[in-house]
């Protein structure tokens, strides 16, 4: 089992190895088994009216069920994708924003055990991003899935 801060590291270089992702200096608080932290600055994604931009809000959204990913799953032989993400903008964020979420272990084994079975798991998240004062300025509902890592696929990973 990897230690929160491995855990941290990975995720960090999985952000900065998207380079629209790394762009809005988006930033790993916190991993730890099941649970994620992150946060999104204000500054760099502000848009026209002088709030965060909607696409930035909705890239903190979307990143999570990775994150989750490295923090809940066996990253040796799994790999996730996101199938729908849906975000309802409620109020203006105008600070910079955060969202938490956590997978209880009951959920977490049943998700991975369902992949190594089917070949393929999905899991459901809704989650709330928060302004600095604790507001919630948008809610996002996705599904995400976890793979089994194909052979072929272990091989270009390992020549990386």
């Amino acid at each position: 089992m990897m230690t929160g801060e491995e855990m941290k590291a990975i995720a960090e270089m999985a952000i900065d190895g998207i380079d629209a992702i790394r762009r809005t200096g988006i930033r790993v608080l916190e991993v730890r088994p099941r649970y994620t932290k992150i946060l999104m600055p204000l500054k760099g994604n502000v848009n026209h009216a002088g709030m965060m931009y909607a696409g930035s809000l909705f890239t903190i959204g979307e990143i999570p069920g990775g994150i989750l990913h490295i923090a809940s799953f066996d990253v040796n032989r799994f790999f996730p994708i996101v199938k729908e993400v849906n975000i309802r903008f409620r109020r203006p964020a105008t600070t910079d924003v955060t969202l938490e979420m956590e997978l209880d272990r009951e959920q977490a084994d049943h998700i991975q055990d369902e992949a190594e079975k089917k070949g393929k798991a999905d899991f459901s998240l809704k989650m709330e991003i928060r302004d600095t004062a604790g507001e919630v300025v948008a809610i996002v509902n996705g599904t995400w899935q976890i793979r089994k890592i194909p052979a072929e696929m272990k091989k270009t990973m390992q020549n990386q």
